[in-house]
């Protein structure tokens, strides 16, 4: 298998590298939305996500 590579636009994110779109951690944490269940993306969320500081 090759490298799988996690590309994000959630701009406010610390592991975010901006320029490129790359999440700069070598893997992420996706949790479940309490009480959710539209069968579409936004059942679940990034847990590693952290708010870079500025």
């Amino acid at each position: 298998m090759g490298e799988q590579k996690i590309k994000c636009t959630v701009e406010s994110c610390k592991y975010n590298e901006n320029q490129n779109k790359n999440c700069l951690l070598k893997q992420i944490v996706v949790t479940p939305m309490e009480n959710c269940d539209t069968k579409k993306a936004d059942e679940s969320m990034c847990s590693s996500y952290e708010n870079e500081e500025k």
